[in-house]
């Protein structure tokens, strides 16, 4: 199991003092995609200004799907939502986006500003059904709150 604890601290040394957020997320990315086992995809959609629509950002893994519409696929889900998803199989989520055929398990963190305001999302994918456990999510959306704290997170 992970130190997501560490994993925080680690993330909030990373970002405490860098104003701008797209810096932060590309090493947040980094960071979770080297630490965690069984991952094929760590990164971030971020919302786009005006348009219920998610755009690609800081990432770590093979290339993404560009954009995403809110309320489409695991991550415009969670973002529409507001809500943590976390699908122990992609290939029984009713309209998954596939930009990885390898993957078969996805957990979505929503990520917002200081308003409260879904700004984009945490997407971490595996290619292993079942990767993401309670715990995980737990560690993970705490791991979310510290970018959320530090990174003046705003849509694009």
């Amino acid at each position: 199991m992970p130190d997501y604890a560490l994993l925080a601290d680690q993330m909030k040394a990373l970002v405490q003092d860098e104003p701008h957020f797209l810096p932060s997320l590309s090493n947040a990315s980094a960071l979770l995609y080297e630490s965690l086992p069984d991952l094929n995809w760590a990164g971030f959609y971020l919302s786009i200004t005006g348009k219920d629509e998610l755009l690609l950002g800081p990432f770590q893994g093979k290339t993404a799907c560009i954009r995403i519409p809110y309320g489409k696929g695991v991550c415009g889900t969670s973002a529409a939502q507001d809500k943590v998803q976390r699908v122990p199989d992609v290939h029984l989520f009713p309209g998954h986006i596939a930009c990885d055929s390898a993957s078969a398990s996805e957990i979505v963190i929503p990520l917002h500003n200081t308003r409260g305001e879904v700004i984009g999302v945490l997407d971490i994918d595996s290619p292993v059904k079942n990767r993401f456990s309670e715990e995980d999510e737990a560690g993970l959306t705490a791991f979310a709150r510290v970018l959320e704290q530090f990174c003046h997170l705003t849509r694009i």
